[in-house]
């Protein structure tokens, strides 16, 4: 009787905006073995195997205005997923098309179309980054001048903004996640787990001073769920695994796969000052850097948190981050490298 339930809080008329990307593929996976048969996947293509699954294919963007409209049309409820990953400052204007205009068009559909609940993916980084180590919970004023350097963080802080000036009032529900780095496996298209590639392919030319916080995808997507029915309005949830040094994220992947982590330690101003020479002489040479300055400042970085808030309210439960490693190693392997191959 409980289970039958809890399926029945779940079968909403859901809309999946990007629901092809690492952590839409995982809930639309969750939602379909819990029984969830009334879902639509929004994207420029969705897979056969979501159609076979009985998933309805809404191909189109957030950034038109009629591929919005049709999406949103009697759905009760949104994951809002669709996004551009990239720690590079030049796509800004393609990330603020996306999670800001993309979003206003989302909300604007979904008010028409009477969406009663949105669940937006945001990010840790919104919030959860210092230069000191100190664990960040919900509470903690959002470091809008720091994330202001880098285009993507920008982005989703701004995302969040317009999210709750254009979903609000009327009893409808917004609530904000916001996930560390997402590793795990079935990360297609690399956006999140290139990391654990760039180690396995001995591409980390050295080992950053700051600190990270991961969470498995898998994981991710359950709290995802559990934030339909229990995430409160207007809240955010932090969603993390561990918070570690890049020294320790880097020797974890090294006794889990054999591939040497990087030893080179370099001092953060030199480090920084030395991208961007890097850069700027590839740039002059019209050629795409192989370190970018962006992503040596935010690696020199923390971004710790807690995820209390989450376990106590949205009864996410993270696994030990070592089965989280291990798995995206062997999907990588198997995926892109070849078992084996080192």
């Amino acid at each position: 009787m409980a289970k039958k339930k809890a399926l029945e809080k779940v079968e909403k008329k859901i809309l999946i905006t990007g629901g092809t990307g690492f952590l839409g593929t995982h809930i639309v996976r969750q939602l379909l073995d819990a029984g969830e048969r009334n879902l639509r996947v929004m994207a420029s293509r969705v897979p056969e195997w979501m159609k076979d699954a009985g998933v309805k294919a809404v191909e189109g963007s957030v950034t038109d205005r009629e591929d919005v409209a049709r999406a949103c049309r009697n759905a009760s409820a949104i994951f809002h997923l669709a996004g551009k990953v990239s720690r590079d400052n030049s796509d800004a204007t393609a990330m603020n098309r996306i999670h800001l205009e993309g979003t206003r068009l989302l909300c604007e559909a979904a008010r028409e179309s009477g969406v009663g609940v949105m669940i937006l993916a945001s990010s840790s980084g919104t919030i959860a980054v210092s230069e000191t180590p100190e664990e960040i919970d919900e509470t903690y004023p959002q470091p809008v001048a720091l994330i202001s350097q880098w285009a993507y963080y920008a982005s989703k802080y701004y995302q969040e903004r317009t999210a709750v000036e254009n979903f609000d009032g009327d009893g409808r529900r917004l609530v904000i996640m916001n996930p560390s780095l997402l590793l795990g496996p079935d990360d297609e298209r690399l956006s999140s787990t290139k990391p654990i590639l760039d180690h396995l392919g001995r591409k980390v030319p050295y080992c950053p001073g700051g600190g990270l916080n991961f969470v498995d995808v898998r994981d991710a997507a359950a709290a995802f769920i559990s934030a339909l029915d229990k995430g409160r309005h207007m809240e955010r949830y932090l969603l993390g695994a561990e918070n570690m040094t890049f020294a320790e994220f880097f020797a974890r992947i090294e006794r889990l796969s054999g591939v040497p982590a990087p030893s080179l330690r370099v001092p953060k101003r030199f480090a920084t000052a030395g991208s961007t020479v890097i850069e700027s002489i590839f740039t002059n040479w019209g050629r795409k850097s192989p370190v970018m300055t962006t992503e040596v400042e935010q690696a020199e970085h923390f971004w710790y948190f807690t995820s209390r808030k989450a376990t106590e309210e949205l009864g996410f439960a993270p696994r030990d981050p070592q089965e989280t490693i291990n798995a995206t190693i062997a999907y990588i392997r198997r995926n892109f490298l070849g078992e084996g191959v080192f």
